[in-house]
């Protein structure tokens, strides 16, 4: 067994997949005709966005949408880069709001956090070093 997918259903696959490219550099994969379904490349394990409506129809009992909730979910996506700062500055400039500035922790490692636009909170971290 291995993770395979990151799915997150969002308002408009299409604008989350321009704000992961355009904020962080990731490349699109894979985006389905009915624009319902997207793919990024972010190494071995697929960060994916599935439009609402496929939501609707996968979990028919309903779920809580990202983008209608007021505070970030308790789960987030951790993007691991060298230069964090520059990453957080990105992400503000393609319309992420900032949760919290870069800090380092006493482990040495230095995070930052900010929403995306669809809704989801976002880690961004330098490497835990040895």
């Amino acid at each position: 067994m291995k993770l395979g997918y990151t799915i997150i259903y969002v308002p408009s696959v299409k604008t989350s997949l321009d704000f992961f490219s355009q904020a962080f550099g990731f490349q699109q994969k894979f985006l389905h005709e009915s624009g319902d379904y997207g793919e990024l490349n972010t190494g071995e394990t697929t960060l994916a966005f599935a439009s609402h409506s496929l939501g609707e129809m996968n979990l028919s009992k309903g779920y809580v949408r990202a983008s209608d909730s007021i505070q970030p979910f308790g789960i987030e996506i951790a993007f691991v880069t060298s230069d964090i700062y520059e990453a957080h500055q990105s992400a503000l400039e393609y319309g992420a709001s900032e949760i919290a500035s870069p800090l380092q922790k006493p482990w040495g490692q230095t995070v930052s956090y900010v929403r995306a636009p669809d809704g989801m909170l976002i880690e961004l971290c330098t490497p835990i070093q040895a």
